[in-house]
């Protein structure tokens, strides 16, 4: 039998990405005997560890964006003692490439980026047209150069943890009795990305109206937000935005019937869970980083001006958003099979 082969793969930043390196790992495993370790964020390792595939999560002890060679030297000559046979970075910067080097791994593979020559000796040129979606490029480097992708594509898949929802439904008198839909308003990139908390208001009142519960998830930034839509949305809303940390946000997803969502990262968590899932774009665009999973609608208006990728609408009005109804989310839910239709119960901030 051959040896297991150690891997040490250079997760990303964000939260959606972690969840599509998945796809990666399960590659990586399919392709033979394998220990998969990630370097990544402290804050990712709750995420990590709900996935099979990975044998260990490794604390990154630097915060984005700093430098500071000498801690990562010290980093790169400690994971030296594993003796790792390739390493996989996913991130296109020189300095997530240090650390490798340092370690001595003797393949390190990632894309062509920031002068990463001496850094990288298993250097892959990105086709952007041949691999538009994050999730193709990052399984890509975990196959020979110019090697065929597989079809489909393996599709991330979070593992719940049923001692956690359990303390979570009594820690915030969550009812059992109504089936629960996760608000997810955040996104981390900024309010171009953002449906309107009306709309999320508005939405949120029609299906407490249909016997539903409304569970709001975010990060303590999101709190503002959940309170807003807790307002005007009415009973049976509840702010969980600050209250849970990630992994709770995984068990609560995993514990609902559906999710609305702007594209962000808890979008691809509820994805990953195979939660039915109405996705909502604005900036961005669902053909780079749509979620990967079968009972998905994707409101996206392609309108003139989108997709500008930028963090505030620069022609200041967000129309890509504005212009997606609270009735058309519901019907996108609807067509899930869930909210049984009924009459839209119109009220103030309908549109």
């Amino acid at each position: 039998m051959a040896p297991s082969r150690r891997i040490l793969v250079v997760g990303p930043s964000w939260v959606g990405d972690m969840v599509m390196a998945q796809s990666l790992f399960m590659t990586l495993k399919a392709a033979g005997r394998c220990e998969i370790d990630v370097l990544a964020p402290g804050w990712s390792l709750p995420i990590l560890e709900r996935m099979p595939q990975v044998r260990r999560g490794i604390a990154m002890p630097l915060g984005h964006g700093q430098f500071d060679l000498r801690t990562r030297w010290r980093l790169g000559r400690e994971l030296a003692k594993t003796r790792y046979d390739q390493a996989i970075v996913l991130p296109g910067s020189l300095k997530s490439a240090l650390v490798p080097f340092f370690a001595g791994i003797p393949q390190r593979t990632g894309f062509r980026g920031e002068m990463r020559y001496r850094l990288l000796n298993d250097m892959r040129t990105l086709d952007k047209q041949a691999l538009p979606m994050t999730v193709q490029r990052f399984i890509a480097l975990g196959l020979p150069p110019r090697a065929m992708l597989p079809h489909p594509l393996p599709r991330p898949s979070l593992t719940p943890d049923p001692a956690n929802q359990s303390r979570l439904r009594e820690t915030h008198r969550l009812s059992a009795d109504r089936p629960a839909i996760c608000f997810m308003p955040g996104a981390e990139y900024g309010p171009a990305k953002q449906w309107p908390l009306p709309h999320f208001a508005t939405l949120a009142r029609e299906l407490v109206a249909r016997g539903h519960q409304v569970w709001i998830l975010g990060s303590d930034k999101d709190a503002p937000a959940g309170d807003e839509i807790v307002r005007t949305g009415g009973n049976g809303v509840v702010n969980l935005c600050g209250r849970t940390r990630l992994a709770d946000a995984v068990d609560l997803l995993a514990m609902s019937e559906a999710a609305v969502t702007n594209d962000s990262g808890l979008m691809h968590v509820a994805a990953a869970l195979d939660r039915p899932l109405v996705a909502i774009y604005g900036s961005s665009t669902p053909d780079h980083t749509p979620p990967l999973a079968d009972r998905v609608v994707v409101r996206y208006l392609r309108l003139e001006c989108s997709p500008c990728f930028e963090r505030v609408c620069p022609l200041g009005h967000t129309n890509c958003l504005k212009e997606i109804t609270p009735q058309s989310v519901l019907r996108a839910l609807e067509s899930l099979g869930l909210a049984a239709p009924l009459r839209f119960v119109r009220s103030a901030g309908a549109v």
